[in-house]
């Protein structure tokens, strides 16, 4: 299988992860339409525990692309199929685990976060899904360890399909019954989807089985143990990162409640933030999420072979993509909130003040989440993890102090998540320094991307106004706003050389003339 690279594996689980997340909004239009705001609370209460699994078992897969690929660097390919046979089997028990203790919990699980009891069938809805995400993500590792990533990007697509129309398909059945059953459907989609992307992964798994052509694969129980020594701190480091989303669902419900409003009140701001504002500011952070993807297998095949220059040159790349993705995202979305509810949610377009300030910490997630991903590709696994804990106890502690305040009320969970990522970016970002002992090209990674978002935004702006004052459409305008940023963005990106490589190949072959070997120590520090 032709491996690809950090760019074009980047583009294809990027578009494929926004088309799905377009596939996703088109999922929440007609299920908002269709249960409201108050339903959409009960939803997302749950939702947050399906992805407190996803990154209880994240890094079983980030373990599998680097193992992986670290062994097809080294041409060994039957300690390929001993990582995916060990990983898949580690994946379906842990799916399975999760599953039987939702099922068999759930009452207790609504009792202890003190949840409306209407959610019991969003939790039971969503209860079977962690077994067959489970075996998605163990292929999913296995392909992008191979550094394919067309898999794992139609899979998405696959699967978002599936849970769009098995979930508003029985949220429609079941909405005669009530709001809360209807929102049992829609969660049950996340079931469909990932059997149907499992099927389609399955499929492709058996042609590149063919093509590595290994009969038998010994047993190999070191494979397992190193899965488990890598996958553990990572998944704990994702863990950690939920944490800040389940930390929402348990605690901002309930100091809303203190603050004075009522149980219908606090959930429909709850519904606002997780289930508006979360899913549109997810949108870019799939971009990021795709190059994380791609950059773990890359970033451990330089490491493993001492490709020090390249390394660097991967680095400094991906922190350069994360600020060209991070700045005009937050930027659209802070001066076009109100417009894209409107857009997006006629009817029912609350929540817009709250996407405004939510899309702060939109840089802020991303280049946390790449930094981790360079990390965990260089094996430093615990860092990420400490980073996080700390972010996740500012979180925590900024929330549970300005919740319950009345003028301040859900922008609290907000600025708990702003100063949580914050203060993690700030630590991980010179941990990566001290630990590469590289010196950041800030002109070119932060400086660049920022002045082309400040001046593709001004040009939004102007001409969001300009068309709303001749077409007397804000939707009309919001829309043609947005693909001429797109574009003005992608003007200014190739003419201001934002990704000129010109640095990173006259600095090796200078180093070449002078007969310095990629994987000489000395210019190690002086790269």
């Amino acid at each position: 299988m032709k491996k690809q690279s950090l760019l074009k594996g980047t583009l294809i689980l990027g578009l494929s992860g926004i088309f799905a997340k377009f596939l996703g909004l088109f999922f929440r239009w007609p299920l908002i339409m269709l249960i409201g705001d108050e339903g959409i609370g009960y939803y997302q209460m749950s939702y947050p525990l399906y992805l407190f699994f996803i990154a209880v078992a994240s890094g079983i897969p980030v373990a599998i692309s680097k193992m992986v690929s670290e062994r097809k660097a080294l041409g060994d390919n039957e300690g390929i199929l001993q990582v995916f046979k060990k990983a898949m089997l580690l994946m379906v028990v842990i799916g399975g685990v999760f599953t039987v203790s939702i099922l068999l919990l759930s009452r207790y699980i609504i009792d202890l976060f003190k949840w409306d009891s209407k959610a019991y069938y969003s939790l039971i809805g969503i209860a079977t899904a962690p077994f067959f995400i489970s075996i998605i993500s163990a292929f999913r590792g296995f392909f992008q360890g191979l550094q394919n990533m067309n898999p794992s990007a139609v899979s998405q697509i696959i699967e978002q399909v599936g849970r769009v129309i098995f979930g508003i398909g029985l949220a429609y059945m079941l909405l005669p019954k009530g709001i809360e059953y209807a929102a049992g459907g829609a969660a049950f989609g996340a079931t469909a989807g990932g059997i149907l992307g499992g099927i389609y992964l399955y499929a492709r798994y058996i042609r590149v089985r063919k093509e590595i052509n290994v009969k038998n694969v010994r047993d190999n129980l070191d494979i397992l143990s190193k899965l488990i020594y890598i996958s553990v701190p990572i998944s704990l480091g994702a863990t950690v990162g939920s944490v800040m989303g389940l930390i929402d669902s348990i605690l901002v419900p309930q100091k809303l409640l203190q603050g004075g409003l009522d149980f219908k009140e606090a959930t429909i701001l709850y519904g606002q933030l997780t289930g508006k504002a979360s899913v549109l500011i997810n949108v870019p952070l799939t971009i990021s999420m795709s190059l994380c993807a791609s950059l773990v297998p890359i970033i451990a095949e330089c490491y493993i072979l001492n490709r020090r220059f390249e390394l660097m040159e991967k680095t400094q790349l991906s922190i350069k993509f994360a600020t060209v993705i991070s700045f005009p995202s937050c930027l659209g979305l802070f001066f076009l909130s109100e417009q894209i509810m409107q857009l997006l949610f006629p009817g029912h377009s609350g929540g817009g003040e709250i996407l405004k300030y939510s899309s702060i910490s939109i840089p802020f997630i991303i280049l946390t989440q790449t930094s981790t991903a360079i990390m965990q590709g260089i094996g430093k696994y615990i860092t990420p993890v400490v980073t996080l804990i700390l972010g996740c106890i500012v979180k925590v502690m900024l929330t549970a102090k300005l919740v319950p305040i009345k003028g301040i009320s859900i922008y609290g969970a907000v600025i708990g998540s702003i100063g949580g990522y914050l203060i993690v970016t700030i630590l991980n970002m010179l941990l990566l320094k001290i630990s590469l002992k590289i010196r950041m090209d800030w002109y070119n990674i932060f400086i660049k991307p920022l002045l082309a978002s400040i001046i593709m935004i001004i040009s939004v702006i102007l001409i969001n106004s300009r068309l709303y004052v001749i077409m007397n459409s804000s939707n009309l305008a919001c829309v043609i706003s947005i693909f001429s940023g797109i574009l003005i963005y992608s003007i200014l990106i190739f003419t201001m050389r934002i990704f000129s490589f010109g640095y990173f190949k006259n600095k090796i072959l200078r180093h070449k003339r002078r007969g310095i070997d990629d994987k000489d120590h000395r210019t190690w520090s002086r790269f």
